[in-house]
């Protein structure tokens, strides 16, 4: 079985890409061959910043391997160091009608947020994006991809594109099933809503001590006083977050809150303790792989050409099939 799954290099990692994705990928290395890319192709949609493209990357790679991704038993590289990929997004171009493109939930959100409706504002780029999801999950004969719920449409996109090819070509593809993990609860932001870097509410897994100390300190709790029972306490933004970064220590603090007694100071203080010691590790491994960037770069090379060996072979495949060789 082998598993596949990207990350878009587009920022900060923050704890609710590390509860909601990363930890989840990184358990998948137990289950069966897990290939992991970090997908700057994809970046280009939203990031005009070539500097920044390249830092986020080195970020994203320093992030998953402090975290615990381990080379040895997966296939870790960038999106870009396989042009294979490339090519089978344009002999999937070819398949693919652009009424299923703009029946894509993603598109129509970018669509109203980015250009008001406007089609003439959006790029290619962002319109075929799924076509180049496609292209990264077909060229590897990917049997699971794990997915969030947001992302389940485009995976189903990416078998009515396979399914048409083989229909027109011959059977050329394996056929991907998503994964998607019914137990994960969104990750509360800072004010409440979902975490993201969109709504600025993010709280970094290598987020800077004082900074994140005083990002947590900051957050807006109700007037009621510590004595004051709270028995709406499981609806305590730092109570859902802290049960997110540790089950045991979240319980027992909603009930010392439900029960009154207990300060919203010390709760958030007790909150940044309980994310600082969760990281702890990772910090370290992350400060020794930044000291070592030889290795990491070493790593996706690695990494990269493991990758090609397969897509390689795929590629030959889709390029026989449709006549280009």
């Amino acid at each position: 079985m082998r598993i596949l799954t990207g990350i878009q290099p587009s920022g900060a990692l923050h704890v609710g890409n590390y509860f909601g994705a990363m930890l989840p990928a990184i358990q998948l290395q137990q289950e069966g061959e897990a290939f992991y890319f970090i997908a700057d192709y994809h970046s280009m949609t939203s990031l005009a910043d070539a500097s920044k493209r390249r830092q986020y990357t080195l970020d994203v790679a320093l992030d998953f391997l402090a975290c615990g991704l381990d080379p040895d038993r997966c296939v870790f590289w960038r999106q870009s160091d396989v042009p294979e990929v490339t090519e089978l997004a344009w002999i999937l171009t070819t398949v693919t009608h652009m009424g299923l493109l703009r029946r894509c939930h993603s598109f129509k959100d970018k669509l109203d947020k980015l250009a008001g409706g406007d089609e003439g504002k959006i790029s290619h780029g962002l319109f075929a994006y799924p076509v180049l999801m496609a292209a990264d999950i077909l060229l590897y004969d990917s049997n699971i991809v794990p997915v969030g719920r947001d992302q389940k449409q485009h995976l189903e996109v990416t078998r009515d594109i396979a399914i048409k090819f083989n229909e027109l070509y011959g059977q050329t593809f394996v056929l991907p099933e998503p994964r998607i993990r019914e137990e994960v609860a969104v990750v509360p932001g800072i004010d409440g809503q979902k975490m993201s870097k969109s709504y600025g509410n993010t709280i970094e897994i290598f987020g800077e001590e004082k900074a994140t100390r005083k990002k947590i300190m900051s957050m807006q709790m109700d007037s009621r006083t510590p004595a004051e029972p709270k028995p709406d306490a499981d609806q305590n933004i730092a109570v859902q977050l802290m049960k997110v970064i540790d089950a045991a220590t979240g319980k027992e603090y909603e009930e010392k809150l439900r029960a009154g007694g207990l300060g919203y100071g010390d709760l958030k203080k007790k909150l940044f303790e309980a994310y600082w010691d969760c990281f702890a590790d990772a910090r370290a491994r992350r400060a020794e792989l930044a000291a070592n960037l030889d290795f990491v770069n070493q790593v996706l090379r690695s990494g990269a050409e493991k990758a090609r060996a397969v897509a390689g072979g795929v590629l030959r495949r889709a390029r026989k099939a449709c006549g280009l060789a």
